[in-house]
């Protein structure tokens, strides 16, 4: 498990060094410009990532599945090899997706406003300002989005029907209540990401009639909110985090 939170603090991490000095140089400097190349690069990182982090939610549910219905082998079944291994799937499919993303993006003319909606360079932002058919790249991201929150959804929602049928057919009430609690980090978690990211796709696509700054913000939310929370969901939720955090305080204390 602490594998696994370190990889999701890692991707926190890059999502909000990628695009976090840009917002702020726009809103302390007004430096409102960036190159193409510049964004493409943005773009690839933040999307790839994003990416990363919904995989490390469903290496995560797993993780969950085995620890409560086949506890007596977690530790034969999560090695170090093996988390490795789906660390490295995570990131090669993460790649894959977005590797063609700047290359179709650069295919396109962009001879109108060069303005995007955005604090950031965001795909659907980018294809907006094509004065092309971009129809391609819309059903590319679409295909890219669907995949990854529809496949990722279906199969943490497998794990924890799973969990939910082990723990109440052999626990009991007392037992229940810790299996859950060791579950609830993990929930919180997969709402803090996908909620806003499902919230900010349907309105970006489908509401044509949503003020712009109502876009931006939602845009904003889905990627600052999820690394500014998952420290504190784990770091209240985990009792060694917790633990490790409290004794660090009392020791400035003294």
């Amino acid at each position: 498990m602490f594998h696994f939170l370190a990889m999701l603090a890692v991707i926190d991490l890059v999502l909000s060094t990628a695009t976090v000095p840009k917002i702020l140089s726009i809103f302390w400097f007004r430096s409102r410009e960036i190159s193409f190349n510049a964004c493409l690069v943005q773009m690839f990182f933040l999307h790839s990532f994003s990416i990363m982090q919904s995989a490390v939610l469903l290496a995560m549910a797993f993780d969950r599945y085995v620890a409560i219905c086949n506890p007596l082998r977690y530790a034969t079944i999560l090695t170090n090899s093996v988390i490795a291994k789906i660390g490295l799937v995570a990131l090669a499919r993460a790649v894959l997706l977005m590797v063609p993303l700047p290359f179709l993006l650069r295919r396109l003319p962009y001879c109108g406003s060069h303005v995007i909606a955005h604090c950031y360079c965001e795909h659907m932002a980018v294809v907006n300002l094509a004065c092309a058919n971009a129809m391609f790249n819309n059903i590319y991201g679409i295909i890219v989005a669907l995949f990854i929150v529809g496949l990722d959804l279906m199969f943490i929602s497998l794990s924890y029907v799973k969990i939910l049928r082990t723990v109440l057919s052999v626990a009991s009430k007392e037992e229940q209540l810790k299996a859950f609690s060791t579950c609830v980090a993990h929930l919180c978690a997969i709402l803090v990401v996908y909620t806003p990211v499902v919230l900010s796709s349907i309105i970006h696509r489908f509401g044509h009639h949503v003020a712009p700054h109502i876009h931006i913000l939602l845009a904003n939310f889905y990627l600052l909110f999820p690394p500014m929370m998952n420290p504190i969901v784990y770091g209240v939720k985990t009792k060694q985090i917790r633990d490790r955090v409290l004794l660090l305080f009392r020791g400035k204390s003294f």
